[in-house]
C-alpha cells in the first residue's frame, strides 16, 4: 500500500502544485546514479558555501551560455528586470559572443566577462545563475557544473541529449539545491493553465485519445566536409559528441537564424524533441500522468529523402499507451497542411465521451462530442484568446524561486519525465521496438539492447565525462 501512494505521488501533480510549484518535488526515482566521490563531496560544500542568500533588493547576476536566439531571447526577458544584471556571455561563435557582449555593454554601461569556455565564465566571483541556450548536447555539462559551483540556472528545453544524461541532471540539482527552471514557458501562460485545469475538471467525460502534432520541415540538403570558419571553434561546439569534419548544415550556420543541429540525433533529439517537449508537456500535465507504459513509433525521411543529410525523421507517428488513467497519446510530426481537423500547424486535442478541448500558442476552445448534422462538424462552445507575456512570467517565476528557493513551474524533475516521454518515441522509431518502460528503474523492460541507443545513453568523446551525483537525502 505505502509502496502504491509513493507511485501515485511520482505520476500525479495537483493544480496548486503546478501553479505555485513551492516546496520539493517528489523524491527522485529511476536510474541509480554513483555514490558521490570525494570531490562530489568537496563540489557539495563548496556549492552550500558559495550560494549567497539573495534580498529583496538585491541584484541578481547572471551569465549566458549559448549566445543564439533563443539564448539571447531569454537573456533579453531577463534584461528587462531592474533586479538583473547580465555580468558574463559565453559562445564558441565568437562573432555571436562579440555582438551579445556589446549588447550587454550598451544596457548596463560596462562590459561582460567573455569567454568561449563556459567553465572559466562559471568561476566568474559572484555569479548567481546561468542561462543555458546552448545546441541540445551541450545543456548537461553547463547545468551540473554550475550546480556543483553553487549556482541556480535557466537551462533550455529539450533539458537532455539522453535519457541517462536527463537523470543526471535531476540529481544534480537536488544534490546541490540548485534552482533549475526549464525553458518551456507554456507553463506560464494562462490559457494552456486554463486549458489543462479544464481537462482535469472531469467535464469532457472518459478521455481515451489525447493527439499532438506540428508541422515540421523537410530537409537540409547535403553538405561536403569543409574547414570550419575562423570564427567557430568547432571542436568544442561538438564538444561530448563523436567528431565529424565540419559542414555548415550540422550547426547553426546554414543560415542564419536556423537551427539545423536540432535534426541531427547526436546533438539533437529532431522534431519530436523540440516541440513534442512543448505539446506532449502539456497532454501529461492534463491528464496529470508523467509515464508511459509502453510506446511504439513508425517513421522515415519521406519528405527529404535518403540523400538529406538529417539523421532524424521529417515524417514520425508515435504512440504511447498509459495505463493509470488509460488513454492512448498519438504524437505526430508531418510536412505540408497542418490536416488533423483543422487545428493549424500545431496542437493538442484531448477527446472525451462528452466533450473536446483544443488548445495551441493561439488559445484554446470547447466543443460538444456530438456532431451538427449539417457540417458534421462538432459545435464550438467557447475560444479563448491568446495569452501574453509568456516568455517574461517565466523568467520572472525562476527570479522569484531563486529568492524563495522553492521549485518553480518548468521544474527540473517533471521536465526530466516530459524529456524522456520524447526520447521513448526516438527511441521505439530508432530501434524499431514496442519499448515497455519501468519508470522507477527508468530502464526498458522487454528488450535490454534496446539500451544500447544513444537516445538512452552514450559515451562521451574525451576528455568530457558526464558528472554522476546521488541526491542527498
Amino acid at each position: 500500500m505505502r509502496e502504491q501512494r509513493n507511485h501515485m505521488s511520482e505520476n500525479q501533480i495537483t493544480r496548486r502544485e503546478f501553479m505555485n510549484r513551492s516546496g520539493k518535488t517528489a523524491a527522485g526515482v529511476g536510474l541509480a546514479a554513483a555514490a558521490a566521490s570525494a570531490p562530489a563531496q568537496a563540489a557539495q560544500n563548496r556549492a552550500a558555501r558559495d550560494r549567497r542568500t539573495i534580498g529583496a533588493n538585491d541584484k541578481i547576476r547572471m551569465a549566458l551560455i549559448g549566445c543564439g536566439g533563443m539564448g539571447r531571447a531569454n537573456m533579453r526577458s531577463f534584461m528587462k528586470r531592474d533586479d538583473v544584471e547580465i555580468v558574463g556571455v559565453c559562445d564558441v561563435d565568437s562573432r555571436r559572443q562579440a555582438e551579445t557582449a556589446a549588447e550587454v555593454e550598451k544596457k548596463y554601461g560596462r562590459r561582460p566577462y567573455a569567454d568561449k569556455d563556459y567553465r572559466r565564465v562559471l568561476e566568474q566571483r559572484g555569479l548567481d545563475a546561468v542561462i543555458i541556450g546552448t545546441p541540445d548536447h551541450w545543456h548537461a555539462l553547463p547545468m551540473i557544473h554550475a550546480c556543483e559551483l553553487g549556482q541556480d540556472v535557466y537551462v533550455e528545453k529539450p533539458i537532455s541529449h539522453n535519457i541517462v544524461e536527463g537523470r543526471a541532471m535531476v540529481n544534480a540539482a537536488k544534490k546541490f539545491g540548485s534552482v533549475v527552471q526549464v525553458g518551456t514557458w507554456q507553463r506560464s501562460v494562462q490559457h494552456f493553465i486554463d486549458a489543462i485545469d479544464y481537462v482535469r475538471s472531469g467535464k469532457l467525460g472518459k478521455v481515451s485519445v489525447v493527439r499532438t502534432w506540428k508541422v515540421g520541415a523537410d530537409g537540409i540538403g547535403s553538405m561536403e566536409p569543409q574547414p570550419a570558419p575562423d570564427f567557430l571553434d568547432w571542436d568544442m561546439w561538438l564538444g561530448p559528441a563523436p567528431y565529424v569534419a565540419f559542414r555548415p548544415n550540422r550547426c547553426h550556420l546554414l543560415n542564419k537564424g536556423s537551427s539545423p543541429f536540432r535534426w541531427f540525433y547526436d546533438y539533437a533529439s529532431g522534431m519530436t524533441g523540440d516541440w513534442g517537449v512543448h505539446l506532449i508537456d502539456i497532454a501529461l500535465l492534463g491528464m496529470n500522468v508523467w509515464h508511459p507504459s509502453q510506446v511504439s513509433s513508425v517513421g522515415g525521411k519521406i519528405i527529404s529523402g535518403p540523400q538529406d543529410d538529417r539523421t532524424t525523421p521529417d515524417t514520425q507517428i508515435a504512440i504511447y499507451k498509459f495505463n493509470n488513467p488509460e488513454f492512448v497519446l498519438h504524437w505526430e510530426v508531418h510536412v505540408g497542411a497542418p490536416g488533423l481537423d483543422g487545428g493549424g500547424d500545431h496542437g493538442i486535442e484531448f477527446i472525451g465521451s462528452d466533450q473536446i478541448v483544443m488548445v495551441n500558442r493561439g488559445g484554446w476552445s470547447i466543443s460538444d462530442k456530438k456532431l451538427n448534422p449539417v457540417t458534421k462538424t462538432a459545435s464550438l462552445r467557447r475560444v479563448d484568446s491568446y495569452s501574453k507575456n509568456g516568455l517574461d512570467n517565466h523568467t520572472a517565476n525562476f527570479l522569484d524561486c531563486m529568492r524563495s528557493r522553492e521549485t518553480p513551474r518548468s521544474d527540473i524533475e517533471t521536465m526530466h519525465y516530459t524529456t524522456v516521454a520524447c526520447h521513448l518515441g526516438n527511441l521505439a522509431y530508432r530501434t524499431g521496438e514496442t519499448v515497455a518502460w519501468d519508470p522507477r528503474t527508468e530502464r526498458v523492460t522487454n528488450n535490454r539492447d534496446v539500451m544500447k541507443d544513444i537516445i538512452y545513453r552514450r559515451e562521451y568523446r574525451k576528455p568530457w565525462k558526464l558528472p554522476m551525483h546521488r541526491p542527498s537525502g
